[in-house]
């Protein structure tokens, strides 16, 4: 009989080629429903494409919605992490929104319109139990954001009287529309410019009375001077007449 040691190392064997299936199970995966959508994407076409029977797809997937729950998952994993690294260091509200803004359109548009469709359109599910995983998700994903905005209410640089949960709706609800817009009309939009937009747009609404109104103010005060510049007649200088010439 085989000792202890070698039963360990078959188990430890079995376990990483179980996982490097999974891993290439759910890649697979991520494509076929980034390019189908959930509803037309079948296991036996994910198990197709990945040389395998559909049966082992289900060795380790009890389901369809199963397994791309998990692909939707290991997404959120990702881009959340990433968000928890990345945002805290950045000084000021406002450089912490441009950022989430530019992010998060990337997130999305970078992989694709599929994957943004399949994102977009499974946390509108009417399944209860997927939509609450899912909705889960979201608020890890958007926990970062909610900081900051919570943080910057305190340090007195964020609107009073405007709850942070539609602060940070006003955010993704936003960039939603620009999201489905190239879903539906496949034309991805200038993603620099885009989030520099949105970011002035949302910066404007986002901001104390009194800096709104300083900010007003500023604006006025140089738009007048512009103006005034406009209207001051041209001064001439007499031209020199060149000693060489008379």
């Amino acid at each position: 009989m085989p000792d202890t040691d070698t039963l360990n190392t078959r188990r430890a064997a079995r376990g990483e080629k179980s996982g490097r299936r999974i891993e290439s199970l759910l890649a697979i995966a991520k494509e076929v429903f980034a390019e189908k959508g959930f509803e037309r994407t079948t296991t036996a076409e994910i198990a197709q494409r990945l040389g395998v029977s559909e049966a082992t797809v289900f060795t380790y997937f009890g389901s369809k919605r199963e397994l791309c729950l998990e692909v939707i998952r290991r997404w959120y994993d990702q881009i959340s992490g990433e968000l928890e690294r990345e945002l805290p260091p950045l000084n000021g509200l406002r450089a912490k929104l441009a950022f989430v803004v530019r992010k998060h359109l990337v997130n999305l548009m970078g992989e694709g319109a599929g994957l943004c469709a399949l994102v977009l359109s499974e946390g509108r599910t009417a399944d209860a139990a997927f939509g609450s995983v899912i909705a889960d998700l979201k608020r890890r994903y958007t926990a970062p954001l909610m900081h900051a905005l919570g943080a910057a209410r305190e340090a007195g640089e964020l609107r009073e009287g405007v709850p942070l949960r539609l602060l940070r709706d006003m955010v993704y609800g936003a960039m939603e529309h620009v999201l489905w817009d190239y879903v539906v009309s496949g034309k991805k939009p200038d993603i620099e410019q885009t989030a520099a937009q949105l970011t002035d747009m949302l910066w404007s609404a986002f901001m104390p009375a009194d800096a709104s109104l300083d900010a007003l103010s500023q604006f006025r005060a140089e738009v007048g001077d512009a103006l005034r510049r406009l209207d001051a007649p041209a001064t001439f200088r007499k031209p020199t007449s060149n000693p060489e010439s008379a």
